[in-house]
């Protein structure tokens, strides 16, 4: 089993401080993966950034939704599927959305499941897709915008998925009842 630190405050880099500080700010706690990132105050504050940026993408709670677990579960992230999945219920997004997600069922209606599709065509693939499928995804009514912040929540799932694998980072307190493991 690997294992990277887990800073505090008190114990990071001086340049992740202020990161942290926002952090708590931000969720009323520090989160381990920010605690994680901060042994690299860059990639903690690019984190960060994607994080706000696709946030404030033209997607909505469940789209985002959609964008993030399918990336987590397809990445079987131990930490950000039940984080995601508290943040889901936070935005308020419907239970059964944030169950098929986790449970990779089909998603409640055609312009959810084009997104889950495109999404997962995007991770799987490494960011080759057909004329066909992205006409499929066209067709469901997002365009090229979509498929470029798709890229850019993937940007940030990666940074996040592949830090959890790697620290095996444990998941924060208020997401433990969201525990999950991929079904086999």
């Amino acid at each position: 089993m690997t294992t990277l630190t887990i800073h505090s405050i008190e114990t990071a880099p001086q340049e992740s401080k202020p990161q942290l500080e926002k952090s708590v700010e931000a969720f009323g706690m520090l989160p381990n993966l920010h605690g994680v990132l901060a042994s690299s105050p860059n990639t903690l504050e690019g984190y960060r950034q994607l994080h706000e940026l696709f946030s404030n993408s033209s997607f909505n709670a469940e789209e985002l939704t959609v964008v993030w677990q399918a990336i987590n579960v397809e990445h079987e992230c131990h930490y950000c599927v039940p984080a995601h999945t508290g943040i889901a219920h936070s935005m308020k997004v419907d239970s059964s959305l944030i169950d098929a997600l986790r449970n990779e069922q089909s998603m409640p209606n055609e312009k959810l499941q084009a997104l889950y599709d495109t999404t997962l065509i995007l991770v799987r693939n490494r960011g080759h897709i057909s004329q066909q499928e992205l006409d499929n995804f066209y067709s469901a009514g997002y365009g090229e915008q979509q498929v470029l912040e798709i890229i850019l929540g993937l940007a940030q799932k990666v940074i996040s998925n592949y830090t959890n694998h790697i620290a095996n980072t444990p998941v924060d307190k208020p997401f433990e009842k969201f525990a999950w493991n991929k079904a086999k």
